[in-house]
């Protein structure tokens, strides 16, 4: 399925038109393999909670991940938009510099 114009220009500017990009992309690739809470992120990435809630804030508004739960107890998970827009995806994110 060819993703939408618009889904290409906004994970390109999530991902990588903007500060943060690369820690989104750490975050996206770790609840792909298993949905996690704030604080499991965290400690799986060696990032500060409130630099993960930031980022989950920013990707959940802008449709890429979906939150199950209340609070602190509360699972993300990759959102359906992002499942059917994976490919340009993987695209935009195997292009960044390491």
């Amino acid at each position: 399925m060819p993703s939408l114009p618009y889904a290409k220009n906004l994970l390109f500017y999530v991902f990588k038109g903007s500060r943060g990009g690369d820690n989104r992309i750490r975050i996206i690739d770790s609840i792909k393999k298993l949905p996690k809470n704030t604080n499991q992120l965290a400690s799986d990435l060696g990032l500060n909670y409130r630099a993960i809630q930031h980022h989950l804030e920013v990707m959940e508004k802008n449709n890429l991940v979906t939150k199950v739960g209340d609070k602190y107890g509360a699972n993300y998970f990759v959102s359906s938009f992002l499942e059917a827009n994976m490919e340009t995806y993987d695209n935009i994110t195997s292009q960044r510099e390491r």
